[in-house]
């Protein structure tokens, strides 16, 4: 099964534990407001490629990645899982460590045929890279033209499939740093079992320039960066939120 590529990164180094060799998937149905890669949302595009054609190309520098793996990344992974089966079948048959990072926006619980999928795939995949944009389903959605109660299923879906997870959060001043929904969200992932680590995020404006080239209105304009000192912080009310439930759990 061909999957339609954005493109190929030879040398990742924040795209899961270790060197990555990272796969940009094309095509999302998030339209986050903050998405620093909005040439990757249109689901045509792309370049059509054979996973034995890009797993020979991670083949090729082996060796730079024997504490990392592979990571796919987009655009939204779980839009092409017949694509990251079998990659990821070819990666496992050598022991290669593999990494999803998705939104979950993908996931439908009652698709029967795509959970039959993704449950193959699940057997395959050792990490899973979840972005949670916002706790609030109002917020969210305003944040990201999307809902979150499928986003937020998949996590619980990763925690019964025991797949570990990492979850992500970036920090947006005035819009995902209120100390209410940061530690809601904790609280909610302080259940889950299969958490592993939290990768708190500052909002950039580092992509706001594709935006420019691409004629697309940037809906964030005038919003400064966050103060990677402020990022601390924030971070720390999500851990205590996770502390509580934590508690509430014991």
């Amino acid at each position: 099964m061909k999957g339609r590529i954005h493109s190929l990164e030879s040398f990742g180094t924040v795209d899961g534990p270790g060197t990555r060799f990272v796969v940009f998937v094309q095509g999302c149905p998030m339209r986050c407001a903050y998405c620093h890669n909005p040439d990757t949302w249109p689901m045509k595009g792309g370049t059509m490629m054979e996973p034995e054609e890009i797993y020979a190309q991670f083949k090729r520098n082996e060796g730079f990645y024997k504490n990392g793996g592979i990571t796919v990344t987009g655009g939204e992974p779980l839009m092409q899982v017949d694509f990251l089966i079998d990659l990821f079948t070819l990666a496992k048959k050598d022991h290669v460590h593999t990494c999803i990072d998705s939104s979950g926006i993908a996931f439908k619980p009652d698709n029967a045929p795509f959970i039959e999928k993704l449950d193959k795939l699940m057997e395959l995949t050792d990490l899973v890279m979840l972005d949670i944009k916002h706790i609030d389903p109002v917020k969210h959605k305003e944040l990201t033209s999307q809902p979150n109660d499928g986003i937020l299923a998949f996590a619980e879906y990763l925690d019964k499939k025991h797949v570990d997870m990492w979850i992500r959060h970036v920090v947006v001043p005035g819009i995902t740093d209120d100390d209410e929904y940061l530690f809601k969200l904790g609280y909610f992932i302080g259940h889950l079992s299969n958490l592993k680590a939290l990768d708190v995020l500052p909002y950039h404006t580092m992509g706001k320039v594709k935006y420019e080239k691409l004629g697309i209105p940037y809906k964030l304009e005038g919003v400064p960066a966050m103060d990677k000192d402020k990022v601390i912080e924030k971070k720390q009310v999500i851990l205590n939120g996770i502390r509580k439930r934590r508690e509430e759990l014991a």
